[in-house]
């Protein structure tokens, strides 16, 4: 039992380990994410399901091959009406004796007559193979079209998720470097503190001085527990993006130095097609499916010709015990023709549906319009947003590092006697605020640049 425990305990720490070592970098988490997010998965079954719609649509072409069979006991024989032609007739006696009637004779008389047995049955196997048929091989065609649509609705959802993935990955990232240097100013003014309340109890400094560096220490004391929140709700966030269970560690193995900009090292526009947004492109598919749609209904004018063929026995008898003597009861048959099918007038009810899907091709038209404009608009707006955000960027780095210099020299003249408690207080919070604003511009120029490869179709490009 001891030894069980002792391994139970080492097996553990190893697993906790294992845990605490999961690192990505931003690309092997878009690789983990395109492997294991919900919504990827989705697509990419929808995907198969409309390959497995190509194979439904197939399997109408190849002979169609069914097996029936009947056992009947009929408990009242079917009662059939037949002219009675035992009984002698009245024409044939007027006949023989030489007499011509002057009016018309009553009908010859009907006795009823039950023709069956009592048992009866039937089996039956029954192949067709279909010769021609138009709109099969459209339909065929159409869902082939339609799993490509599938596939684009799998790499929209890609795209999508990808998005999101580098969103919540550049967060992490922003909130790690935000609380470390929250740790540095909780440090800091941990010192201040410290020497502050030394001077006042040596009498260079009084007690509102330290008071008034406790509520800024206090403050930043939350500061910190809120970041720390902070970034692990925005690992969480990742996570769920990632699909990856939120009882797994996840840690990060880019920095903010490391992430490439892409979208400020290539020029997207050149080579440019609006192909390469995959809204566009599935239009395009769209479009051709309406166009597929149209030719379907008309191809049903076309006549139909199918080859069938039967072979069965069916047997009759009046006793139970002769139900299952095959070889005496039942009597073979067996049919082969071709089946030809002739549509010749529907009340112009085709006609109507290809109108109805003409319009509607049409619509697809105009949407792809709309969204070429779309695309531009998205294109200029994301650019200029990326400019914005970098200058804005340039700024609140250059303001951080001013407000850094500007409370080192602040605290200098404090501490050298010729400066006051206020002035480093208020060079402090400056220097805070230019923190805050210089994390938000890096993150607003981290969104900025994915928005980029959004709005030119290069997000999953490697």
């Amino acid at each position: 039992m001891k030894r069980l425990l002792i391994t139970s305990v080492f097996v553990l720490s190893l697993w906790g380990v294992a845990q605490a070592q999961t690192k990505m970098t931003l690309a092997e988490a878009i690789e983990y994410a395109e492997k294991n997010n919900q919504n990827i998965q989705n697509a990419q079954l929808e995907f198969e399901k409309s390959k497995a719609k190509v194979s439904e649509q197939l399997a109408a072409g190849y002979p169609q091959i069914n097996g029936s069979a009947d056992l009947g006991y009929n408990y009242i024989i079917p009662t059939t009406f037949i002219p009675d032609f035992i009984s002698p007739s009245v024409y044939g006696v007027l006949f023989q004796e030489g007499v011509i009637p002057s009016k018309p004779l009553p009908e010859p008389e009907v006795f009823p007559a039950q023709f069956g047995t009592k048992y009866a049955g039937r089996a039956v196997v029954d192949v067709s193979q279909m010769v021609f048929d138009g709109s099969f091989f459209v339909g065929l065609k159409a869902s082939r079209t339609f799993t490509e649509l599938s596939r684009k609705d799998h790499i929209k959802t890609t795209i999508d998720v990808v998005a999101a993935v580098k969103k919540a990955y550049y967060m992490v990232l922003v909130n790690a470097e935000r609380l470390e240097l929250l740790e540095k100013n909780f440090n800091r003014l941990d010192t201040l503190l410290r020497e502050t309340t030394i001077m006042q109890e040596n009498g260079f400094a009084e007690k509102i001085d330290v008071s008034r560096i406790q509520v800024q220490f206090n403050n930043m004391k939350v500061a910190r527990s809120n970041a720390s929140v902070g970034l692990k709700l925005s690992k969480d966030l990742l996570k769920f993006q990632m699909g990856m269970p939120m009882s797994e560690e996840l840690e990060l193995s880019d920095t903010l130095d490391s992430i490439q900009y892409k979208a400020l090292e290539e020029d997207f526009e050149e080579g440019f097609k609006y192909e390469n947004r995959i809204e566009f492109s599935k239009l395009q598919t769209n479009f051709d499916l309406t166009a597929i749609d149209i030719q379907y209904t008309k191809v049903q004018y076309m006549p139909k010709i199918d080859l069938y063929a039967n072979i069965g026995a069916s047997y009759g008898t009046g006793t139970f015990d002769n139900m299952f003597a095959f070889g005496e009861s039942w009597f073979g048959l067996g049919t082969v023709g071709l089946r030809l099918n002739v549509p010749i007038f529907d009340g112009f009810r085709k006609r109507s549906i290809v109108q109805q899907k003409q319009f509607q091709q049409k619509q697809v038209e105009h949407n792809m319009e709309l969204v070429k404009n779309q695309i531009d608009l998205e294109k200029l707006q994301s650019e200029a947003n990326l400019t914005t955000s970098i200058e804005n960027l340039r700024a609140q780095r250059e303001n951080m590092a001013l407000a850094e210099d500007v409370y080192r020299v602040t605290k200098i003249k404090y501490e050298q006697g010729v400066g006051s408690n206020i002035e480093v207080l208020d060079a402090d919070a400056a220097y805070k605020e230019a923190q805050t604003n210089y994390y938000a511009a890096l993150y607003d120029a981290l969104i900025a640049s994915v928005d980029v490869e959004t709005a030119y179709g290069k997000l999953l490009e490697k």
